[in-house]
């Protein structure tokens, strides 16, 4: 007969088993969605701009859909790259190509005054969003400038989320942006390249969990991990990120091709679907698919 002691080992183990199968049950039947990936093509009717190099030479949205076809992905959020830097043709152009599959986040010149108004003709063109790329030298000091206020305005009265590619010590310029305008959401890319051994920085994009419209793209784990797929170290800073936001307000993305320079697509779809111990069953859920879902609205059925 089994004791007392031993049944509740078992049950233990059993709950922990099914929590897990739960979890991959729930992975199976999400219809993901990729919140973040890039396409481009050699093509003359659509030049790259002045000294870009892209590297693949094409990354075309042919390839990006025979890889969503082969990995269960059903839909793909497209942002324009900085390859075409503010020529947002390319990116219209695959929009209009393949209605429904896309979402499209566009950029602006963010030192131009005519932005907020290049991003309503964006917006009215079929973009969704804008995003912004201040590094972290002096040259992206334009964050705190005079031009911000009225983007940012414009970009709340759209009802388009604003996208930030900064890095993490770029977090407290964005707070007197995001508490101007409550309404507009935000979201911050690839957890703000914080590097996964200082978590000083963390806590700055941590604090911006407080403002209930801001959200976290939860990639690049294979650049800032200083361990082996599927990268430990960095998956305990995705559990900080967790506490901190809530699974809601979490995303995956696949950074598609950038990220071929360390993983292919295959393997990285894989890495959300299963690897990520630190979300269960439900909370995977959101991170597959509800958040990116609210956010770019799609009809998957």
């Amino acid at each position: 007969m089994i004791s007392r002691r031993g049944f509740l080992v078992q049950a233990a183990a059993s709950a922990v088993a099914a929590r897990a199968a739960f979890g991959k049950d729930v992975a199976a039947r999400t219809p993901m969605i990729d919140a973040h990936v890039h396409v481009w093509e050699t093509n003359p009717e659509f030049p790259f701009a002045p000294g870009a190099r892209p590297s693949p030479a094409n990354a075309t949205p042919e390839t990006l859909l025979g890889l969503m076809r082969a990995n269960g992905v059903a839909r793909t959020v497209l942002i324009q790259v900085i390859h075409y830097k503010w020529d947002n043709r390319f990116l219209l152009h695959t929009l209009k190509k393949y209605p429904g599959t896309f979402q499209g986040v566009c950029r602006v010149n963010p030192e131009d005054p005519a932005a907020p108004d290049e991003l309503s003709r964006l917006t009215e063109e079929g973009c969704r969003g804008v995003r912004l790329s201040p590094n972290g030298t002096a040259e992206g000091d334009w964050i705190r400038g005079t031009l911000m206020p009225p983007l940012w305005r414009r970009c709340a009265e759209l009802q388009v989320p604003m996208v930030i590619l900064a890095p993490v010590t770029r977090m407290p310029d964005l707070v007197p942006l995001i508490e101007a305008h409550p309404d507009l959401e935000v979201v911050i890319d690839h957890m703000a390249d914080c590097p996964v051994d200082r978590p000083d920085l963390l806590k700055l994009l941590l604090e911006l969990a407080r403002h209930p419209r801001v959200y976290v793209k939860i990639s690049d784990m294979w650049v800032v991990s200083k361990e082996a797929y599927p990268y430990p170290d960095a998956q305990g800073m995705v559990a900080r990120l967790r506490d901190a936001f809530g699974a809601e307000r979490l995303m995956w993305d696949t950074n598609w091709p950038v990220s071929l320079q360390q993983l292919p697509y295959a393997r990285i779809v894989d890495l959300y679907r299963n690897p990520m111990t630190v979300f269960n069953g439900e909370e995977r859920a959101e991170v597959l698919y509800r958040t990116v879902q609210r956010l770019w609205p799609f009809d998957v059925r």
